[in-house]
């Protein structure tokens, strides 16, 4: 699709977006990556596009990623029926080594090589690395399905330091060395908390926090903290953006500036949130009193 715009217009558009980059500059910037946006070539393409923009800018961008679709089509073809429980993946001996495989493996190396063919700088990591996620068996039920226990950024902040975008896969280990597949909003609002960044973007497949779930238009453009727990009494968030909201809380209460839930599925959703007046998505904090 061509967009027939004057180079004034182009000059507009790049004035408009001045004070969004000067307040970025530096900061650093945590986008949970996953869903139809992964799935979606067209749009893992521009994804990858947007985060070399920010990139180039001066945004200190660090991806952590999930790929739970990949790792149930990889077990289908090997012949293993994916379990859930309480609507997780029951994770054997057998399933964790794929999801190791799958994550840190075929989808880490992947988005790493798109970076770079655009001209980005990335370097892939898992939690692993580094002993970055530490974690222990949320439940005995699950398997190698872990809760974390601590994290450790300082190879997040070597890799910022040196000019990488880390990419981040979301399995973890515990002290005798076992591997346990990791929630990836649960380790994104972990990590960001560790690194305190300005921004928590969390890319999902729905517009945001709506007060009626069937109908977008009653988006929710901004939620504090209270008002969020109030939504978690009355019924309103419900479903499976009860733990993406419980992520968001636990990022800002681990220090998170703000966080922000967008529809993954609307093409260049970062740029929009992150470089112009409109935004995109829910964004959640602790309160709006101070507008930065």
């Amino acid at each position: 699709m061509s967009l027939h715009i004057t180079n004034a217009q182009r000059a507009e558009v790049l004035t408009q977006a001045l004070p969004y980059i000067q307040k970025y500059n530096g900061k650093i910037v945590v986008i949970k990556y996953g869903g139809n946006a992964m799935v979606s070539e067209d749009l893992k393409q521009q994804v990858m596009e947007d985060i070399v923009l920010l990139w180039l800018i001066g945004v200190k961008v660090v991806l952590i990623h999930g790929g739970g679709p990949e790792i149930t089509e990889t077990l289908k073809k090997l012949g293993k029926e994916t379990q859930w429980v309480d609507g997780l993946r029951v994770t054997d001996q057998e399933t964790v080594d794929v999801v190791q495989m799958v994550l840190s493996g075929k989808i880490n190396k992947g988005l790493v090589n798109l970076i770079e063919a655009k001209g980005g700088k990335a370097m892939g990591i898992s939690g692993v690395d580094g002993r970055m996620i530490k974690a222990v068996c949320k439940d005995e039920r699950l398997g190698f399905v872990g809760r974390i226990t601590e994290v450790d950024v300082q190879p997040v902040f070597d890799l910022l330091n040196n000019g990488y975008i880390p990419i981040i896969s979301s399995v973890g280990c515990d002290d005798e060395g076992n591997i346990y597949n990791i929630n990836a909003d649960s380790a994104a609002a972990y990590i960001a908390g560790a690194l305190q960044a300005e921004r928590l973007i969390t890319m999902t497949d729905i517009e945001g926090i709506l007060r009626d779930k069937d109908d977008p238009s009653t988006i929710i453009p901004e939620i504090d903290m209270k008002a969020a727990v109030r939504l978690f009494e009355d019924g309103t968030i419900s479903g499976g953006m009860i733990p993406k909201v419980e992520c968001c809380i636990d990022a800002i209460s681990r220090g998170v500036h703000k966080v922000i839930i967008m529809d993954g599925r609307v093409p260049h959703a970062l740029l929009i949130e992150t470089l112009t007046d409109e935004g995109a998505g829910t964004m959640v904090a602790e309160d709006f009193s101070d507008d930065n």
